[in-house]
């Protein structure tokens, strides 16, 4: 049997508008919690949930260890390299195309119909190298001692080495251009065979080495 205590579910009703009302006095919320309570044996709870803390990004974070981004605002930044000293500086990257076995046979007999894909190849990857500040955004432009772009054929993978290298005497090193040269010769070796095959990879684009500036010398090999 229902308790005769039950409150109409008009009553329950007005409890439900008075908590819904933005406009509702301490009175009226006390009002409606007795009813509720009446009803229900419990009484809604008037306080507010506090979210979970929210992580937000902090603006006072050091960003001292990445050289292109301001310390201060966290902006991406071009280095001022005029209080650098001019030294000598050398930089070698490398990068392998695996083209598969037709289209290595093509490349290696000088079969593709585009021409020599090796001497293509390498005029790309030396014109690269001249461009970078032009391909990437915070790149000083250097002016290039020499530029160098060796190609061997790995036959056993299908596939071809490059070896870029770059030279410089300057205020900031030459890694870029090594790196840009390497991959550039790479793409040039992709367009030149992807008639062939749509397989072609271009992988392990890697710094091997670099000579100069601030931070020294440092080698892959000896890493």
């Amino acid at each position: 049997m229902a308790s005769s205590r039950r409150p109409p579910a008009s009553s329950i009703a007005r409890a439900f508008a008075f908590t819904s009302s933005t406009s509702t006095s301490d009175e009226s919320i006390r009002e409606a919690n007795e009813t509720l309570n009446e009803a229900f044996g419990t009484s809604a709870s008037t306080s507010t949930t506090t979210p979970a803390s929210v992580s937000t990004p902090s603006t006072s974070r050091s960003f001292a260890t990445l050289t292109h981004v301001d310390a201060r605002t966290g902006k991406a930044t071009m280095v001022n390299v005029g209080a650098k000293a001019t030294t000598a500086r050398e930089a070698v990257a490398s990068a392998r195309v695996y083209l598969g076995a037709d289209a290595f046979a093509l490349v290696r007999d000088n079969g593709v119909k585009k021409g020599d894909v090796l001497a293509v190849a390498r005029l790309a990857g030396i014109m690269g190298a001249k461009r970078t500040h032009d391909l990437i955004p915070l790149c000083h432009a250097v002016a290039l001692d020499s530029v160098s772009v060796d190609l061997t054929l790995a036959k056993d993978e299908h596939a071809i080495d490059i070896r870029a290298t770059a030279h410089c005497s300057g205020k900031t090193g030459v890694e870029m251009e090594a790196l840009t040269a390497a991959a550039v010769s790479g793409l040039t070796i992709y367009d030149m065979c992807k008639a062939v095959s749509k397989d072609i990879v271009i992988g392990d684009v890697r710094l091997e080495k670099k000579t100069g500036g601030k931070s020294g010398a440092w080698s892959r090999a000896l890493s």
